[in-house]
């Protein structure tokens, strides 16, 4: 078992033990796998919205007086274009590409705000897909290991 290092002046944080060799921890790198295919998920779904958006406007429940309120067709536009986007991240994740954990980790972020805003619509699939994006963006940013190629 390592000591830990003594805490630097001023600082809050508790020290990291002596043998932080950077490499995060194995639930991170499993969560990133599996933040990956999550990515996959969530992307077809959001084609799916789109899809379901694009073809008729009474798919979904009609909304009245909200701020955010857009065409129906031009949610599904909005929802099939990051869905598609969205699969393609989650397969450079899941093929080790160094860029994709950034752009994914940013497209999530969209996606998630894009989702919240939607909430009226389809409130329990959005909520799902909210937590499922905020999974993602956790497994991204807490995996400091390097890809496996």
């Amino acid at each position: 078992m390592s000591q830990p290092t003594a805490p630097t002046p001023g600082s809050s944080r508790p020290a990291a033990p002596a043998t932080d060799d950077g490499v995060g921890t194995p639930w991170a790198g499993g969560g990133t796998l599996f933040a990956g295919f999550l990515l996959l998920v969530d992307g077809v779904l959001g084609v799916i919205k789109g899809v379901a958006g694009i073809a008729t406007n009474d798919v979904y429940a009609a909304v009245n007086d909200y701020v955010f309120k857009f065409n129906v067709t031009a949610w599904g536009w909005i929802h099939l274009i990051l869905g598609v986007v969205l699969i393609f991240v989650g397969w450079g994740i899941l093929k080790g590409a160094t860029w994709a954990r950034a752009v994914g980790t940013a497209l999530v972020s969209l996606n998630l705000i894009a989702n919240f805003m939607w909430l009226p619509y389809t409130p329990i699939w959005a909520i799902v897909t909210i937590a499922i994006d905020v999974f993602i963006i956790w497994a991204l940013c807490t995996d400091r290991s390097e890809p496996v190629v």
